[in-house]
């Protein structure tokens, strides 16, 4: 036993806790956990909390279904939602199989090895999160509706924005959870809201992302209200993506800042991301849903990059004073995996710095309304589920990186998603069925 477990058993004793969850995601994103209690936590820690994975979409198959969670000691933050007498607390875990190999479907695993790549070549990279969600209310029994919670516009103020509570309380509760956002506002549809957070470490950031989604959901609830990430959750209103940002930094030098243009290493990165585009679309855009959202309202369509534009792809915003800049990618959306997510932005990035990939000229055209001519002349990214599994499953790129069990999981599910949209008599009402209440 380490320094570090000694130290979560002290606070354990010390702190009135009475249940701990051990919690994880399956290969799509979702979180998942089990509770034990505190006097459990010790064999967690040496031997692992066994559990059935046969029950979870793209895990084990029933012959073979026994894994193990082992927490990981750096991830113990108390639900402040929950009593503050009996207190309830949280890690997120380690996924490994009875004879302690790590399990393939365990993404915090591998975006873990994807940041020990980045290190080991001597690159520190960091993410940022600014995710978007809707809030409707809920109907009898509190069954989620679609009807949008108000009919604010972007940065609206009271009274038509009614979410300026809920958003107060999300923050709140987040800083709480050591958790920092930087801002919260009002987005274009109506009920829709956006929150962005302070840049971490990838496996912290991912964790913080899956605890946001979880945080917004549940004082969403608390409100009588029900918070919904999916893509396009109404047709004719703006969707909801999730954009990333990324700094990269090299013996302290930060890549993308303060001359962006004359730094040949920086420059890769963002040209290996978007030559791997393509090819991530459907881990970063993993429902039939997302496709509608993309094309439209400022969700990019084509891969391109720029400083200005607020269209393109990857987003370079010229250097501004001290601050340290980032690249922001634009295209993916909230119901994403994080995990997988940012370890394929990684590999993206550093094979293209190892390949010394040149970045093509920055496109400041606006694709929304440029004619047919000039949007033919950039490639775009795949236009259904069904295109996005075709291009990954054919993509080196994909198959170097993740795992052949979790691919060909994570496959066959989505394609079973995509065929059951695709047969539907109403595509809306089938994908509601779906997704609306998982995401």
């Amino acid at each position: 036993m380490d320094t570090t477990m000694h130290e979560v058993l002290q606070f354990i004793e010390e702190n009135d806790v009475k249940f701990i969850r051990l919690a994880f995601c399956d290969i799509f994103g979702n979180q998942k956990n089990i509770a034990i209690m505190p006097t459990e936590l010790t064999r967690a820690f040496e031997h692992g909390i066994h559990f059935n994975a046969s029950s979870l979409r793209g895990f084990l198959n029933v012959d073979v279904s026994d894994l193990l969670l082992f927490p990981d000691p750096a991830t113990l933050s108390v639900l402040p939602w929950r009593p503050s007498q009996g207190r309830v607390v949280r890690f997120y875990c380690f996924i490994r199989y009875p004879d302690g190999t790590p399990f393939e479907g365990d993404g915090r695993y591998l975006l873990r090895e994807a940041a020990r790549r980045a290190r080991q070549a001597g690159y520190a990279i960091t993410f940022g999160t600014a995710s978007e969600f809707y809030l409707f209310e809920q109907g009898e029994k509190g069954c989620p509706t679609t009807i949008p919670h108000d009919h604010g516009e972007y940065f609206d103020v009271a009274p038509l924005d009614k979410g300026e509570n809920v958003r107060r309380q999300i923050c709140l509760t987040l800083e709480e959870m050591t958790i920092q956002p930087e801002s919260s506002h009002h987005e274009q549809g109506p009920g829709q809201h956006e929150i962005d957070f302070r840049y971490a470490e990838a496996l912290e950031a991912a964790d913080n992302f899956v605890t946001f989604k979880w945080v917004v959901k549940s004082m969403a609830a608390s409100s009588g209200l029900y918070a919904s990430f999916l893509p396009k959750p109404l047709p004719h209103i703006p969707g909801s993506g999730l954009h990333l940002s990324m700094s990269v930094f090299k013996d302290g030098h930060n890549l993308f800042h303060p001359d962006f243009d004359q730094n040949d290493t920086g420059r890769s990165f963002v040209a290996g991301i978007l030559r791997h585009a393509a090819e991530m679309t459907v881990f970063g855009n993993p429902l039939t849903n997302s496709f509608q959202r993309l094309g439209e309202f400022e969700a990019p369509r084509y891969i391109t990059w720029s400083h200005r534009n607020r269209a393109p792809l990857v987003a370079v915003p010229l250097a501004n004073g001290k601050l340290a800049n980032r690249m922001k990618v634009r295209s993916f959306d909230g119901c994403i995996n994080p995990y997988l997510v940012f370890a394929l932005l990684i590999h993206a990035g550093l094979d293209g710095i190892g390949q010394h990939l040149s970045l093509a000229p920055a496109c400041d055209d606006d694709l929304f309304t440029a004619p047919d001519a000039v949007r033919a002349q950039y490639p775009a990214l795949p236009s259904t589920l069904c295109e996005a599994i075709r291009c990954a499953q054919d993509s080196q790129f994909i198959a170097r990186n993740l795992p052949d069990k979790m691919r060909e999981a994570f496959f066959e599910v989505k394609q079973d998603e995509h065929d059951r949209i695709a047969q539907a008599d109403d595509r809306y009402e089938a994908e509601r069925a779906l997704y609306f209440e998982r995401y």
